[in-house]
């Protein structure tokens, strides 16, 4: 429910920010919170083996799906770029196999892969020949989200759920405060409310709160069987696009996300 906000507080953020400034800013104050709540709690420091875990987990998720998505948001729609997030389930089921983990049945896999092919045919018979750069940066983005959100979840059975996402914001706050200081708009102060409060919603929420029971989740409940709940976040996100955004849902997207609901569905029934 928390990343369920994300794509359509980005795109209201990208209208008045650049996506590189979005991604930086909400990384720093989310790497500030995080840095606070490891202080606090007396988190354990991650061992030498962990560092490249948590840098492949920043390039997925801190850097990787807030750059790409932002910048898609700049050619589409968000009711267009939150069908994608349903590529999100068999994004993730992959990568988690190509992690090593325990490879889900044939059944599973076949149920995932026509939730995905319903993406794809939505993307072509609907905006890809519109926007071609928009829907291949969400593709990308979705990609480096499933593995991020993979790597994540195994490292998360050593660290702790809370501890990977925290690590992770610590170690990319070098380069994202760099990224948010040399790309800063030149007028902070003609950037109105709803971009700031939107900025605050993708800090808080989908760059720190949201993965604080997402990665806890995933390790607890194996990642390709949890990770058909990603379900919930477009149809969560396609209320919040039309109700805060104005952004018309056609039949098309509720016909896709029909389709989708059964492939999950049977994806979720035979994930083990």
């Amino acid at each position: 429910m928390a990343f369920s906000g994300s794509l359509p507080a980005t795109k209201v953020a990208v209208q008045a920010m650049s996506p590189y400034f979005l991604t930086g800013a909400r990384a720093v104050i989310a790497a500030g919170l995080a840095a606070g709540g490891l202080v606090v709690f007396r988190a354990a420091r991650p061992g030498a083996r962990d560092i490249r875990s948590l840098i492949w987990v920043a390039l997925g998720v801190v850097v990787g799906f807030p750059l790409l998505s932002a910048m898609a948001l700049q050619h589409i729609n968000s009711v267009h770029s939150i069908v994608f997030t349903g590529l999100l389930p068999i994004s993730t089921a992959v990568c988690a196999s190509l992690l090593g983990e325990k490879h889900p049945p044939r059944l599973f896999w076949l149920f995932s892969g026509l939730g995905g092919a319903c993406i794809v045919i939505y993307a072509l018979t609907q905006g890809f020949s519109v926007s071609p750069v928009g829907d291949l940066l969400m593709l990308a983005a979705i990609a480096v989200c499933g593995f991020g959100y993979a790597e994540g979840a195994r490292l998360s059975r050593r660290l702790g759920g809370w501890q990977v996402i925290c690590w992770a914001l610590v170690v990319a706050l070098p380069v994202m405060l760099i990224l948010a200081f040399v790309t800063r708009p030149v007028d902070l102060s003609a950037i109105a409310w709803p971009a700031w409060v939107s900025l605050g919603y993708v800090s808080v929420f989908s760059m720190l709160i949201g993965f604080v029971f997402w990665y806890r989740g995933l390790a607890m409940g194996g990642i390709a069987a949890v990770g058909q709940l990603q379900l919930m976040q477009p149809f969560l996100a396609l209320i919040l696009a039309a109700c805060l955004l104005k952004e018309p849902i056609g039949g098309a997207v509720i016909a896709v996300m029909a389709a989708i609901v059964v492939c999950v569905a049977g994806a979720r029934r035979f994930a083990n």
